[in-house]
């Protein structure tokens, strides 16, 4: 694998997975472009800003560059891209992140039961994700090569949260799935990352109210960071587009890279337990 820089956004990284996912590719001297809506500590209930990340970013060797960008809105997304195009003239890797996690998402309750405002994750996590792989992909297009990562998870497949969390996952491996085709002539890969449980403030947060639910949690749990390294490593695969279109199971992405966490650890892979994804059919409708 050959060790060259480059330049990739991360969005949604003022904290969760896409912080873990940006900080693990700066370790690699690479500049990091992130995105988020938290400008200053106490603006959102969890800690953590997108200007905090760009400095942990520097910190780490890589060069942080933090862009406030509300993802709902069209506009702010083209100006994200119009500054990295300006600043940076190519954009290498795109991690699409950015979403809407509710505080009611996880409670158990039929969907109807729960506040209707469960189904932003469709504007800002589906939706957002199609309007920056745009973008993205038009740049990659021109340059002949990059990588566009969806963050996904077994919701995927298998009842977790809801409907519209589960139909947001669903739908960014689509997309990944579609968006291969369209840009394999061009030399840019697609794919669609199924993360494990995440070690995240949100997940800190909800341990700590509920820790008899959530034993052992930490011994499964998987770091944003280990993404991060399994998105790194297969950007610099001289092999990518053989997954391009592929929906992949991190954890076992990583044993074929030989990727552990920085501890030594091997995340499991829950496909017994949750299943595993569904591969493209090869017919292509066009």
């Amino acid at each position: 694998m050959t060790q060259k820089s480059y330049a990739a956004l991360v969005t949604g990284a003022s904290r969760g997975a896409g912080k873990g996912i940006a900080l693990a590719l700066a370790a690699t001297g690479a500049t990091v472009y992130v995105t988020g809506r938290t400008q200053r500590e106490g603006d959102a209930p969890l800690p953590g800003t997108v200007h905090a990340t760009a400095i942990e970013i520097d910190r780490l060797g890589g060069k942080g560059i933090a862009l406030t960008c509300d993802h709902a809105d069209d506009q702010q997304v083209a100006e994200v891209f119009d500054y990295i195009r300006h600043n940076s003239g190519r954009l290498d890797i795109l991690v699409n992140n950015a979403t809407v996690l509710h505080d009611e998402l996880i409670r158990p309750a039929p969907f109807w039961e729960k506040p209707l405002d469960l189904v932003d994750i469709l504007d800002v996590g589906l939706r957002s994700a199609y309007v920056a792989s745009w973008h993205a992909a038009q740049m990659m297009a021109e340059q002949g090569d990059g990588l566009i990562a969806f963050t996904s998870s077994f919701g995927a497949s298998c009842y977790m949260h809801g409907a519209a969390y589960g139909a947001q996952k669903a739908g960014v491996d689509k997309f990944a799935k579609d968006m291969a085709v369209d840009l394999k002539p061009y030399g840019v890969a697609a794919v669609s990352i199924w993360m494990g449980m995440l070690q995240t403030e949100r997940t800190a947060r909800v341990i700590a109210e509920h820790p008899e639910q959530y034993a052992g949690f930490s011994e499964l749990a998987e770091t944003p960071q280990f993404t991060g390294r399994l998105i790194d490593a297969l950007y610099r695969d001289p092999q990518r587009q053989q997954k391009s279109g592929l929906v992949l199971v991190g954890a076992e992405l990583a044993h074929e890279y030989g990727i552990t966490e920085l501890d030594g650890r091997r995340p499991p892979s829950h496909r017994e337990a949750l299943g595993g994804p569904v591969q493209a059919h090869p017919a292509i409708v066009a």
